[in-house]
């Protein structure tokens, strides 16, 4: 059986000309894991729209309504950093339906993963940072509420804190949040994972895989995690606009094979997400979040899966 890898056509949204999120990405990454044959496309499983009250065990049904009715203010809308549209919404509920077809595929191939998600600054009550409902949180509560597991160890090594992932779950010991992130960058209040480890502006791929490397496979051991779901930002990478880290190509490619070799070795599913990449090269950018595709087919045939 094939990797499986989650994708719809709904994760591209139109945004007005030049805004700064890469939307283009998403359906780039898609071709391009075809064209690099790095991916077939019986491979590709197709996500669902989640129900309301899936979205309703981590938001505020008063949120939840407001977005989906279009209806947010203006302060709340800007938080976001996106303009509401039909189109949008769309988008949001089939990414988050995305990760928790994801999680549900890792638990019964050992491996799966999303081409979007990581969507960590959603709040209960409010969006923010690009991010409008938080999929990892909604796939964690989803599938616990669905009896499918109990513990629960979300990596988040996008280039910025997991602040609402690391906020759902306080004081939560069946969700541990991990997050390893610049110290000096967004968000400007950074809320408190179960750990936390804050990285210097220009720290290289060595130091980085190091630091990596000497708290994770004790995470796993001490946690003990049903489900692994990992958010595998691009943006530590040195030519990110918004990073401030300065991870290369190879950096990012050995930080994936690092992640889930060390995970599935042990024997825990890996659920992962793209997370954050933002770069005026869209392609390179597309070709560093194909990095973790080509790090997965590999660790899936090594282990065979």
């Amino acid at each position: 059986m094939d990797l499986p890898i989650i994708y719809h056509p709904d994760y591209v949204a139109p945004l007005p000309e030049g805004h700064r999120f890469p939307m283009p990405k998403f359906g780039k990454l898609y071709e391009l894991l075809l064209s690099d044959r790095i991916a077939t496309i019986e491979q590709f499983h197709t996500p669902q729209i989640p129900p309301r009250e899936w979205l309703e065990l981590v938001h505020t049904r008063e949120y939840i309504l407001a977005y989906l009715e279009g209806t947010l203010d203006g302060k709340a809308q800007r938080r976001i950093g996106l303009p509401w549209s039909e189109s949008l919404v769309k988008r949001t509920c089939t990414a988050v339906g995305g990760t928790i077809l994801t999680a549900q595929l890792a638990l019964s191939k050992g491996l799966a993963l999303n081409t979007a998600g990581g969507t960590h600054h959603a709040f209960p009550s409010y969006g923010s940072g690009f991010c409008i409902f938080n999929d990892l949180a909604i796939a964690s509560r989803v599938l616990q509420h669905l009896g499918l597991v109990n513990q629960i160890l979300i990596i988040d090594l996008d280039v910025h804190q997991g602040d609402g992932t690391a906020f759902i779950f306080q004081g939560d010991p069946s969700v541990f949040t991990f997050s390893m992130h610049c110290e000096v960058n967004f968000p400007s209040t950074k809320q408190q994972s179960d750990f936390d480890v804050p990285l210097p502006p220009g720290m290289d791929d060595d130091a980085y895989l190091q630091t990596l490397a000497a708290h994770l496979p004790n995470l796993l051991s001490e946690v003990k995690p049903d489900l692994v779901l990992y958010d595998a930002g691009v943006d530590p990478h040195a030519g990110d606009r918004l990073g401030k880290l300065a991870l290369t190509d190879t950096g990012i490619y050995r930080r994936e094979m690092q992640v889930l070799s060390t995970c599935v070795k042990a024997g825990y599913p890996v659920a992962s997400v793209i997370g954050g990449g933002y770069a005026n090269d869209l392609d390179g950018l597309v070709y560093r979040h194909s990095l973790l595709h080509r790090a997965a087919s590999e660790v899936y045939c090594q282990h065979r899966l």
